[in-house]
């Protein structure tokens, strides 16, 4: 009790690292990076201020930029030249994330390669599997990403990604990896990944907008929490090493829940909207810069051990 307990002893300047719960480190971070197939050179995107798709023949470039800052940790996504009603560059072997994924690996064989494996910016459609009289079809999805996730490990990437939320889609891609001899490859699930207002700017970014209806069938209400344990429950048990939660901000208590609840790495993904409320805000005088730390460090707190952040590459001066 007060005045014997003064709980701002240890807030001094000089004590306050010395007892930090919490500490973001630069190895927590993984870096998106958007591969272009169509682009010639870097391109701004409109609703990412600071964020570009970036050439093919520059991604190396990039990750080398980004390994110098002591980010070592990569997601790729791909915006291939082509999309028909499949989906079929998605798992194209001399596709663009193929060739970026041997491109990185060549240059930088050290970096941590991560893949996302889904069919969004692959269907002329849209959506995250295969679609027969205006449906979203689960188990006809399966084998296609199965073959995405394949092609990824052929080309060196070290863990993959699958993002579709179709039921069943760790387990089909654990079966096709370990019968093709990849069974060192990582899988890196959306285990809990809602229907969010926060991804618009990605579906510029990546050109992955829909055509028709909306992802509500396959992704989650952002009503339910308790769900996302089972979602997590079922993918843990189909083969996830890493479970994701996505969004992150908003969902600091999923991120809790499910970190207090299982014993296995737990990725949070601080989404595009996100990012671009930030940078609005920080562009426009309202906020400082400090509040990027801020809020990862609140993920961070919330029970996330790594984060898939567009801050990255401005927060790691900070993290050295």
């Amino acid at each position: 009790m007060f005045p014997v307990v003064r709980m701002r002893r240890l807030r001094r300047e000089n004590l306050r690292n010395l007892i930090r719960e919490t500490r973001l480190w630069i190895d927590d971070l993984i870096v998106p990076i958007f591969v272009d197939e169509n682009a010639k050179k870097r391109k701004e995107i409109a609703s990412m201020p600071g964020y570009y798709r970036i050439p093919l023949d520059e991604v190396s470039n990039e990750v080398g930029e980004c390994m110098s800052l002591g980010l070592r940790a990569f997601i790729l996504f791909g915006i291939p030249k082509r999309k028909d009603e499949t989906g079929s560059e998605a798992f194209n072997d001399e596709g663009v994330i193929q060739r970026a994924v041997r491109a990185i690996k060549r240059d930088y064989p050290d970096a941590v390669v991560i893949t996302d494996v889904c069919l969004c910016e692959y269907t002329d459609h849209g959506h995250c599997g295969i679609v027969k009289n205006g449906k979203i079809l689960n188990d006809e999805t399966l084998p296609i990403l199965g073959k995405i996730a394949v092609s990824h490990a052929k080309s060196g990437a070290d863990i993959v990604a699958p993002s579709g939320m179709m039921d069943g889609m760790v387990g089909a891609i654990r079966e096709a990896l370990d019968r093709e001899g990849f069974s060192e490859v990582a899988i890196m699930s959306y285990s809990a990944k809602y229907a969010s207002n926060f991804y618009s700017p990605f579906r510029e970014a990546a050109e992955s907008g829909y055509k028709f209806g909306d992802r509500k069938s396959y992704q989650m209400d952002f009503h339910n929490a308790k769900e996302a344990l089972r979602e997590v429950e079922l993918d843990i048990k189909e083969g996830a090493d890493i479970v994701m939660v996505k969004p992150a901000l908003a969902y600091l208590d999923v991120i809790k829940s499910v970190k207090e609840t299982f014993n296995v790495p737990v990725a949070a993904y601080n989404v595009s909207g996100e990012y671009s409320m930030v940078k609005a805000a920080i562009e426009k005088g309202w906020l400082g810069k400090e509040i990027i730390y801020e809020i990862l460090t609140a993920i961070k707190r919330a029970g996330a051990d790594v984060v898939i952040t567009y801050h990255a590459k401005e927060i790691a001066e900070f993290l050295k």
